[in-house]
């Protein structure tokens, strides 16, 4: 059974959330997409929802470099509230960034799934989303 995935991104770069948006649109329309500028953003409408699976993302995109709050202090905030999320999320780091430090501290982090250099290729994006629909 397909079961439809919230995905949500968090990232300034808007060329970068259209083009994501439009790859998701077209690998399944029915996708539901919360988009948040920055860290702080998103944190605060994880919070506002903790305990509603239903209101909460599948996976998150989640980009580095950023205003207000960057990736990192975005992930040092979310495992605090992990426990009382109530909901499995998958977390992939996107950036632009290939620096070694970048790749070697998301991979230091348990909750991030995976490390992935921007541009996300359509089809990384569909392999994705496959494995978190079964």
């Amino acid at each position: 059974m397909d079961k439809h995935l919230t995905v949500s991104i968090i990232d300034d770069d808007d060329i970068y959330k259209f083009t994501v948006i439009r790859a998701l649109k077209e690998y399944k329309p029915s996708q539901r997409i919360l988009l948040f500028s920055d860290g702080e953003e998103a944190l605060e409408y994880l919070t506002e929802n903790l305990g509603k699976s239903e209101a909460l993302p599948d996976v998150v995109f989640l980009d580095i470099n950023m205003p207000i709050m960057d990736g990192f202090e975005f992930m040092e905030e979310y495992v605090k509230i992990k426990p009382r999320v109530g909901k499995q999320i998958t977390i992939y780091m996107i950036s632009s960034s290939v620096s070694p430090e970048d790749v070697n501290k998301a991979n230091s982090i348990s909750e991030i799934s995976d490390y992935i250099i921007k541009p996300i290729e359509p089809g990384k994006l569909a392999t994705i989303l496959q494995e978190l629909e079964h």
